[in-house]
């Protein structure tokens, strides 16, 4: 019998799709309609997001919220898009 794969082996596991085509725009720049430039947080945000990258991580902690938040590299190394919204989603056009 087959044991049950835990969540992170699902996300890691190779999509059953071609990959989907990144945005054109570097990964450090979200699409302002999931954070907008005009947020007072911005600078904040885009700091944390960018020395999340910059080292290597798959998540960041929110400054403002204190969430839990996927970098836009984790994102595209997942090879589509999951429709839920993600603030640094690296699809959205």
């Amino acid at each position: 019998m087959d044991e049950a794969r835990n969540e992170a082996e699902a996300v890691d596991a190779p999509a059953a799709f071609p990959p989907e085509k990144l945005a054109n725009r570097p990964l450090t720049e979200p699409h302002p309609d999931r954070l907008s430039p005009d947020d007072p947080a911005f600078p904040q945000i885009s700091r944390a997001h960018a020395d999340a990258l910059a080292g290597g991580s798959d998540t960041y902690v929110d400054p403002r919220t204190g969430y839990t938040v996927l970098t836009a590299a984790y994102l595209a190394r997942r090879g589509h898009c999951c429709e839920s919204g993600c603030r640094h989603c690296p699809y959205v056009s």
